[in-house]
């Protein structure tokens, strides 16, 4: 199930219905079967994933928490860790690892064990890295003693499968969940106004910025050996807009409809193409993702209190399995790598520090550079865009563009410049009623008319 869907709106019409209609203490079971419903409804086989990561986690917690022996805690870290990222790297490496070894090692034996797994006809399951993630941090919190462990285990259960941030985030914390899914919620106007308005704005940028473009961006990189130099520059920038908006209204869209239920979800975004410098902005892309690897990776790495050489392998460290967290391609394992050594020269020149217009472009060029590999098929394929992109070359590559959608494309950069630490929530709260009725109806009518004529996925549904 979507959340641009028919389906979609009718379920989450019915749930908050029953949810405010039944009695508290009810409402997590509601939200638990809800949740299993929502995760099932793609393919019905990935429940037992989730139940298999909730189970062990659940378990190696307890045990974590009630044993007095290092020995015992260490060894239950160990299985939780060993399972989620045992399961991880099976249902979404292990083709590219076996793949890799033919390729290299002309091995027969893992020819034929990549034959058997492609027998298998195995699917990446829906969001298993962002809810690998999150049960992750949970029995490292409980190892660290930053948490105490959940007790009731279907309790537990609703916090790894979360509906409205199941799929694609944000990473939450259950220390920031736990107190808000059990906490009794009263009806709030608020609440309802704020998630609707989150929803709606995110629905707009999904639907009439992201679904627009993708096509063209489609073709601009499937036929990039027939496109001008011009058109493959308006690919690289186009891509950047369309992953922007289709994460973005993801992430709005499970933001708001979290706060519909009361719960108030992490901000995964803060205006990324603003930012003066990588490490800006990696502080303002994916915010729940980047600071999970801050704090559960880079930071048990010695974080920055180690030598210059050590901060930069950990740093290269960091930037590249956030690359391979991404997607099973070598091309993720450049990108992460791109941005990992660009954050280093950033830090040494200085301009890390500074908010200057030279700290601006020089990032917004490494980042756009970036995405050609992040949405390339192979590394050769990204290395050709940029270079036929450098050549001024002249194509042959008919497109077909839209004013409309530029017009979509240009309010959407501009209010995301706009509302810096803010969200069309806040902004709208500023303006008069008729204003703000005027907005929901224009924000409505462009949904309705103007939406792209395929219904892309979410382009972080694959990761």
């Amino acid at each position: 199930m979507i959340f641009n869907s028919l389906p979609f709106l009718f379920f989450i019409s019915s749930v908050l219905l029953v949810f405010y209609a039944i009695p508290h203490r009810f409402r997590w079971v509601l939200m638990l079967f809800a949740s299993y419903f929502f995760y099932g409804f793609w393919k019905i086989e990935y429940l037992s994933l989730i139940s298999i990561s909730t189970i062990i986690d659940y378990s190696s917690s307890r045990i974590i928490y009630e044993s007095k022996k290092r020995l015992t805690r260490q060894l239950a870290l160990a299985i939780s860790l060993m399972t989620n990222l045992g399961l991880l790297f099976f249902f979404k490496y292990s083709n590219w690892f076996l793949s890799d070894l033919v390729d290299v090692f002309n091995l027969s034996l893992v020819d034929s064990a990549n034959q058997w797994r492609s027998g298998l006809n195995i699917i990446l399951p829906v969001g298993i890295s962002f809810y690998t993630f999150q049960t992750i941090s949970y029995t490292l919190d409980v190892y660290s003693s930053k948490i105490k462990p959940e007790k009731n285990i279907f309790k537990f259960a609703l916090f790894v499968s979360y509906f409205p941030q199941l799929v694609a985030g944000p990473i939450e914390r259950y220390s920031r969940l736990r107190n808000q899914l059990f906490t009794p919620i009263k009806l709030s106007g608020d609440n309802i106004t704020f998630g609707l308005r989150l929803m709606l704005y995110g629905f707009f940028i999904k639907m009439c910025v992201a679904d627009n473009i993708a096509p063209i961006v489609d073709q601009i990189f499937d036929q990039q050996q027939n496109a001008s130099s011009a058109q493959l520059f308006s690919g690289m920038l186009l891509f950047g807009i369309q992953i922007f908006s289709d994460f973005h209204g993801y992430s709005l869209i499970a933001i708001g409809t979290a706060r519909l239920f009361g719960v108030k979800l992490i901000d995964n975004f803060n205006s990324p193409y603003s930012a003066t410098s990588i490490r800006d902005f990696w502080n303002r892309w994916h915010i729940s993702l980047s600071t999970w690897f801050r704090d559960y990776l880079f930071i048990p790495l010695g974080g920055s209190r180690v030598n210059h050489l050590r901060l930069a392998s950990n740093i290269l460290i960091v930037f590249i399995i956030s690359g391979i967290w991404h997607g099973a391609n070598w091309t993720f394992v450049v990108w992460g790598a791109v941005h990992g050594t660009a954050y280093l020269a950033f830090q040494w020149s200085g301009l890390n520090k500074s908010k200057s217009l030279i700290g601006w472009v020089l990032t917004m060029i490494i980042v756009f550079l970036a995405w050609v590999f992040f949405r390339s098929d192979n590394i050769q394929s990204a290395l050709d865009y940029i270079i036929r992109m450098s050549e001024f070359t002249e194509g042959s590559l008919q497109l077909v563009w839209n004013p409309i959608i530029a017009s979509f494309i240009g309010l959407f950069l501009i209010s995301d410049f706009i509302w810096q630490n803010g969200n069309i929530h806040s902004w709208l709260e500023t303006k008069p009623s008729t204003w703000r009725w005027l907005i929901y109806a224009f924000l409505l009518y462009s949904i309705l008319a103007h939406a792209g004529t395929v219904s892309h996925p979410f382009i972080y549904f694959q990761f």
